[in-house]
């Protein structure tokens, strides 16, 4: 019987927020120490749906370090765990 291809190590889970931004069409894949918190405030802004815009500035890990956003601007945030060695 064959058995799945494996490096040798185990496989660690990390999360990150993915935010889905009006005219584009890859998501924002955002690493974060709290990603749970991140997406918590961000469906709140979401939620609140105010015709006015707020700058939402934010601190990352990973390939993106900072990042500003418009509230206006975002249509939908999502989490998403990931399998990494």
């Amino acid at each position: 019987m064959p058995q799945p291809f494996s490096q040798g190590g185990p496989m660690k889970k990390r999360m990150s927020v993915l935010v889905f931004l009006k005219g584009t069409t890859a998501p924002l894949v955002l690493y974060v120490d709290n990603p749970i918190t991140l997406y918590e405030e961000l469906t709140q802004i979401l939620k609140l749906n105010s015709p006015t815009p707020k700058l939402i500035e934010k601190s990352t890990m990973g390939p993106v370090k900072k990042v500003c956003i418009q509230s206006t601007q975002i249509c939908a945030v999502a989490l998403q765990e990931e399998q990494y060695m």
